[in-house]
């Protein structure tokens, strides 16, 4: 299995893609107020990208549908700057850093974020991730049997392995379970990853999602303070 370029062509594509929406949205106001029809097809928006060539742009094209129509929001942040997978391994070390020295103690073990690992565990430490995004994408309710479908074809295009293909579609038709997601979480920095993937997604003015982060990090086991931290650390980026 094979989720770690995928996962990386979903991060760095997420701002560029919001950007876009907000641009086709200002420029067709009246036209399609939401919907599907109205994300791919605007001038400018989810259909330009899908238009282009290259895995950024194929990328774009399931992140769009993951996003389904939230507002444009400063997601990806450092994505882009880090180079996508690699940003949740630098906000994660930050956010521990900062929790840590606000606890007054330093730090008995280095923390090893994706961002400092072997290509094995960052593989593992991907598949985690991507599991997270796809259950922050399904908090709102808005993942339908056709989404679905149109998400598989997506992430079909980015990634022709089969086992990867297996289970992302396993993954897509699981009923939101915030404990069952938690249960990839092997090590306490795969948690601050996830965590932050899922913050990165998710609209925090919804209450339903807003519900949907709180009980994942309590599935998480993570302590309000550094909850907290990676949330700030996700706004800050």
């Amino acid at each position: 299995m094979n989720t770690r370029g995928l996962l990386d062509q979903l991060l760095k594509s997420g701002q560029e893609l919001l950007q876009n929406k907000t641009g086709a949205a200002k420029s067709s106001a009246g036209a399609d107020k939401g919907g599907l029809g109205g994300l791919l097809g605007g001038a400018g928006g989810l259909g330009s990208l899908l238009s282009g060539a290259g895995g950024g742009a194929l990328a774009a094209g399931a992140m769009g549908l993951l996003l389904g129509n939230k507002s444009a929001r400063k997601i990806g942040g450092k994505a882009i700057t880090y180079g996508g997978l690699a940003a949740l391994g630098v906000l994660a070390y930050k956010a521990y850093g900062n929790w840590q020295a606000n606890q007054g103690s330093a730090p008995q073990t280095e923390p090893q974020t994706v961002d400092r690992l072997p290509p094995p565990q960052v593989e593992q430490h991907s598949r985690a991730i991507l599991k997270a995004l796809i259950a922050a994408a399904k908090a709102d309710g808005h993942i339908d049997d056709r989404e679905r479908q149109l998400i598989e074809g997506e992430f079909s295009k980015c990634n022709n392995d089969p086992k990867t293909q297996e289970w992302l579609q396993a993954e897509l038709i699981k009923p939101l379970d915030p404990a069952e997601v938690a249960l990839a979480a092997s090590t306490p920095e795969m948690a601050a990853e996830m965590y932050i993937a899922s913050v990165m997604l998710v609209d925090e003015d919804s209450f339903m999602e807003r519900s949907y982060l709180d009980e994942l990090a309590r599935q998480l086991k993570l302590e309000p303070a550094l909850k907290n931290e990676l949330e700030k650390q996700v706004k800050q980026a």
